[in-house]
């Protein structure tokens, strides 16, 4: 079936003019058009996309690494491919493809880490929403060998924040050398990240632990997750301790912290039990990890970043979501409501995930 699409010359953008700057909703923002397109590149109507913290960090420049300005945020945007650049050799998507655009929106594929499926660690990487304009913004350019086809029996609005939040926490889990049983920490349970840690540790048959704070975030995390424990942050006076007590005294099998505060990442070497895992994916500005040396050799305890995943792991995870069986919590808002909602992530408001209609003015 063939698909003609009329492209408009401008949209609506929200856009960070300089670094550090404010972010403005501009209604007159430039569409790139087909015949502009480079081979290997495509134009995606977006639906939907999802807010990220890492897309705060792109705002706040508070990382080490340096976005480009002016910039257009956004890594978690889903849509239909309007258009394909001539020339554009063996593509393994089409024109009216219902597609993701994700944090890796292209690699070289040839170098090392490219071919190890390490593609996020390309040296040549180019990264949505932060080296490139992302999808806060009605039309998108991506391109074909990066964008993930969405399964039929999934929303897009579901689908956005599974291609982030739900791949990175998958593929953590997936190379936790964890087992059916094992307890696993998720400190940030209640937040983007930590909601589907939660389900996909189930999934797995892990005992989860779900480590956050306020009364909104530990019923998400208990009576609709089912994570087997909880634990308030902010009301115990002995984490390691309530963790210990729950895991027969021995500590945790692994712990994936999502948090983005250095501090989540302190007590972890105490917690974890001999062989414990701790996977590191919350993505702090400035901290620092703080562990004991002698333990962590002690209790031969392994540190392992875990930073996104590949094209594989974004489709494994989107299939656990397109067959019921992890559920992204959101809510939708407006593209124009994205300064509100950067407010609430800096404050730590944001319980499950918020997804921008593209299509709600």
């Amino acid at each position: 079936m063939s698909h003609e699409y009329t492209i408009p010359k401008t949209q609506t953008a929200a856009i960070i003019q300089k670094v550090g700057g404010s972010l403005e909703i501009v209604k007159d923002h430039p569409v790139k058009q087909p015949e502009d397109l480079a081979p290997g590149e495509c134009l995606v109507k977006l639906e939907c996309s999802g807010c990220c913290h890492t897309d705060l960090h792109a705002a706040l420049n508070d990382w080490p690494l340096t976005p480009k300005t002016p910039l257009i945020g956004g890594h978690e945007g889903v849509g239909i491919i309007v258009a394909i650049g001539e020339h554009t050799s063996g593509s393994p998507v089409k024109v009216g493809d219902r597609v993701g655009i994700k944090w890796l929106a292209n690699s070289c594929l040839n170098c090392e880490p490219c071919r190890q499926g390490r593609e996020q660690n390309c040296e040549e990487a180019q990264l949505s929403g932060f080296t490139v304009d992302g999808t806060f913004q009605e039309y998108a350019v991506s391109y074909v060998r990066h964008v993930t086809p969405i399964p039929k029996n999934i929303s897009s609005q579901e689908a956005a924040s599974a291609l982030c939040a739900g791949m990175t926490v998958y593929r953590a889990i997936k190379y936790s050398e964890t087992t059916q049983g094992n307890w696993l920490v998720v400190p940030g349970a209640g937040g983007g990240l930590g909601h589907l840690a939660v389900q996909y540790a189930r999934a797995r048959g892990l005992r989860v632990i779900a480590v956050d704070t306020g009364a909104e975030k530990k019923k998400l995390c208990m009576d609709t997750l089912k994570a087997n424990a909880w634990i308030d942050f902010k009301e115990t006076k002995d984490l390691v301790g309530d963790i210990k007590k729950l895991t027969d005294g021995m500590g945790a099998h692994a712990t994936l912290v999502t948090a983005g505060t250095g501090a989540a990442y302190a007590q972890a070497i105490d917690y974890l039990r001999t062989g414990g895992k701790l996977m590191a994916v919350g993505l702090p500005g400035k901290a620092t990890l703080d562990a004991s040396i002698f333990f962590t050799v002690f209790k031969s305890i392994s540190i392992i970043g875990s930073y996104v995943g590949n094209r594989q792991d974004a489709i494994e995870a989107l299939e656990l979501c397109a067959n019921d069986i992890v559920k992204v919590y959101f809510v939708s808002k407006p593209l124009k409501e994205l300064p509100s909602v950067y407010e609430g992530l800096k404050k730590g408001e944001v319980t499950g995930r918020v997804v921008l209609d593209m299509e709600s003015k």
